[in-house]
């Protein structure tokens, strides 16, 4: 096969309108196989894919959405009709791949048997329409280049590697590519990321709530997946679980109820939120990164712990009485295609 035609791509959505489109007219040709999987659209996603020629899956929706076992049902039919695939591109409904990238993930893998899965730069569309799509795009450049421990939604795995660990785990709602990589990275993986952007993202932020729900859905992500991994030597998301709790519950509820014994000096603990920020901007900034993008960011990372710790108690509650794990959303449809 040539390098290409031994890769297929996984592109996911629903109701994702002119993204879609751009989605699929960005692949180009020369790929095995791409495969798209439709989340109940209302809005001629699955057509418009069908009229490009593209294979369409539709999710059985009496079972629950996410993201991951919409993955799972791409990957599963791409193998179905080429089981002598040798990688797999999974790319977001509403993200577009960058020319060049599909040849270059392809040569990592080619070239190091023993990388397993790789990564490039995700960017967004338009940083330029939001604050929100500003914090995304800083958030998507923020890690290193080289070998990694995780990976985002837009993703070039060996197809062996996935099947070896049973793919996606489908009932993860959030950080299932950050759940997946400890499964890869546990059977002697490597993944990398490579200094190359690879898709334009387009987030569609434009208000606190969608921010809110996205950062809501970061807090039952930490906890869900550090409750499968959070145990040495993994400790997977331990940080980030610890910190959402304390900082975005304990610490601001003790210093409120303390207040009247310490004739209020126990609210200078609040003074950790701005300081937080100021350091966050600052250490952006020496990254690179403009002050129209550091200070967003910054204030971003700050108060986030308050949304992720609604989350992370949603987690718990549904664990409690046994209820499955759903999707919280936070982008709404996209005009109709």
């Amino acid at each position: 096969m040539g390098s290409k035609t031994k890769t297929g791509v996984v592109v996911i959505g629903r109701n994702e309108g002119d993204r879609l489109i751009r989605s699929l007219d960005s692949i180009g040709k020369g790929v095995q196989e791409i495969m798209y999987v439709d989340s109940g659209s209302t809005d001629g996603s699955c057509e418009a894919a069908r009229d490009r020629g593209v294979e369409v899956v539709n999710l059985d929706l009496s079972i629950p959405f996410t993201a991951a076992r919409a993955r799972n049902a791409g990957f599963e039919r791409l193998r179905e009709i080429h089981p002598d695939i040798e990688y797999v591109q999974f790319i977001d409904g509403d993200c577009e791949v960058v020319t060049g990238w599909l040849e270059a993930a392809t040569e990592v893998l080619d070239t190091h048997s023993d990388v397993v899965a790789v990564c490039g730069w995700r960017r967004e569309r338009y940083p330029e329409r939001s604050v929100f799509n500003r914090i995304c795009d800083v958030e998507w450049h923020i890690g290193e280049v080289g070998e990694i421990h995780a990976f985002g939604g837009d993703v070039m795995i060996r197809a062996s590697a996935l099947s070896a660990v049973g793919a996606y785990n489908p009932s993860v709602i959030a950080a299932e590519d950050d759940e997946l990589a400890v499964r890869l990275r546990q059977k002697g993986g490597k993944i990398l990321r490579i200094d190359q952007t690879s898709t334009l993202h387009d987030a569609d932020m434009h208000h606190p709530a969608q921010w809110w729900n996205r950062a809501k859905r970061c807090g039952y992500a930490y906890s869900q997946v550090f409750s499968l991994h959070g145990a040495a030597p993994e400790r997977k998301f331990v940080k980030e679980v610890r910190r959402t709790w304390l900082w975005g519950l304990l610490m601001p509820l003790g210093a409120l109820m303390l207040a009247p014994f310490t004739q209020g000096w126990s609210l200078i603990l609040f003074l950790r939120y701005p300081f937080t920020a100021l350091r966050t901007i600052y250490r952006t900034h020496r990254r690179g990164f403009t002050w129209a993008e550091s200070i967003p960011w910054g204030l971003s990372c700050s108060v986030s712990v308050f949304p992720e710790v609604l989350g992370a108690m949603k987690f718990h509650l549904n664990r409690l009485r046994d209820r499955q794990h759903e999707i919280i959303e936070y982008k709404g449809p996209q005009a109709s295609v």
